[in-house]
């Protein structure tokens, strides 16, 4: 597959927390995190609406390995490179940063966020990271679901058109 661009808000976390620390102050960082694999139109409105919640918006993505082995073998269907820069490409997103973890927790404690969003499939007590978003003053919220768009539905569809 062709590799994407480069895109600036794709970083590593000691760019991350360089970045966090020289624009925090007065500044309200939202943390989410996903898979993004065919990202559609429940992923942009939720993140454009956890963006609405403060002043940053840092986005998490699992790498293709966590994905393989959260989702299956079939998965992802998008390379990490090119989920990157769609989420990179949005307005919404400030911050893109890949993970290997199957859960970001480890970046959740890194970057400290002042509010934790997860989509309204998970509840807010079982949200990884809740601990240490609260611990700090934080909070966490589970974001409604656009109603019948999901990735694993999509896959479905074009399956079921062959």
């Amino acid at each position: 597959m062709p590799a994407v661009p480069p895109h600036s808000k794709i970083v590593a976390l000691p760019r991350l927390l360089a970045l966090l620390s020289a624009g925090r102050d007065h500044k309200t960082v939202v943390f989410t995190n996903g898979c993004f694999d065919l990202l559609h139109a429940g992923h942009a409105d939720l993140l454009a609406r956890a963006r609405l919640l403060g002043d940053i918006l840092v986005v998490g993505v699992n790498s293709d390995a966590s994905v393989t082995r959260l989702k299956g073998p079939a998965r992802p269907v998008t390379p990490l490179d090119q989920r990157a820069f769609v989420l990179a490409s949005l307005a919404s997103t400030d911050f893109v940063i890949p993970f290997e973890d199957d859960t970001p927790l480890s970046l959740i404690t890194a970057t400290q966020p002042d509010i934790l969003v997860k989509g309204g499939d998970w509840r807010p007590d079982a949200i990884v990271g809740k601990d240490v978003v609260l611990a700090r003053g934080g909070r966490v919220q589970s974001l409604p679901l656009l109603p019948g768009i999901s990735t694993t539905g999509i896959i479905a569809h074009i399956k079921a058109q062959d």
